[in-house]
């Protein structure tokens, strides 16, 4: 088996079950210096997501083939090679208000659980922030994995001031996004960050606000229609 990473083509000649063995075998016998990340080996801490073909993969998950071509996701600082800097999540998380505000005290039950249990799965691999075309445009956009984890605290009994979340992601937040769906068919947990920010956007009307870009069409200039000329 012969995979590129880079555009470099290396030839596999060890039976390996995921690309990370692939990478392993490189760095060991063809070249040392070959540079990427990883964690836990299981798909659970999210560090070693590349793209394979052009689409986000977790490089312990998927299972190469001949052919394949790995690079370096998207819209990440590239240390070496595969390697990135993910230190832009932080950030994210902070600017979208991804945490607890104001604790209150509560008793949840199981479907309270369950309401935010798919958002807390997420790993923050960052596919589907690679996997976001609105970022190639504006990159001050929130991104999918921020505003998933903002809905998480919007829904959580636990939040006593649930509206400081949703102020938070009026500006570069979820009504830049296209609803392309890239982000949920990318992540590896299942999660669906593009349903998520189509419940914060019906939230944020429950708050007063509205598409910024809706409005500015207005309704004469725009549609040919007058709302108070009558019918």
């Amino acid at each position: 088996m012969e995979i590129k990473v880079n555009s470099k083509s290396y030839k596999i000649t060890k039976a390996v079950t995921t690309l990370l063995e692939a990478l392993e075998f490189i760095k060991e016998n063809i070249e040392p210096t070959l540079c990427f990340d990883y964690g836990c080996k299981s798909g659970v801490c999210g560090a070693c997501s590349v793209k394979v073909n052009g689409k986000e993969k977790l490089a312990c998950s998927y299972t190469p083939k001949d052919g394949d071509i790995i690079e370096p996701i998207n819209y990440a600082k590239v240390k070496r090679d595969l390697s990135v800097d993910k230190s832009v999540q932080n950030t994210l998380l902070l600017r979208a208000k991804a945490t607890i505000s104001q604790y209150k005290k509560e008793v949840l039950g199981l479907e309270d659980e369950h309401k935010t249990e798919i958002q807390s799965n997420c790993i923050l691999c960052s596919s589907c922030y690679s996997a976001c075309p609105v970022i190639a445009i504006n990159p001050n956009f929130l991104g999918p994995y921020a505003l998933t984890k903002t809905y998480k605290y919007t829904i959580d009994k636990r939040e006593a001031n649930p509206k400081e979340h949703i102020d938070a992601i009026q500006k570069n937040g979820i009504w830049d996004c296209t609803l392309c769906n890239e982000c949920t068919l990318v992540c590896p947990q299942g999660i669906d960050p593009k349903t998520d920010i189509v419940n914060l956007r019906n939230l944020s009307a429950s708050y007063g606000y509205m598409d910024p870009n809706f409005s500015n069409m207005g309704f004469g200039g725009n549609f040919g229609f007058d709302p108070n000329s009558g019918f």
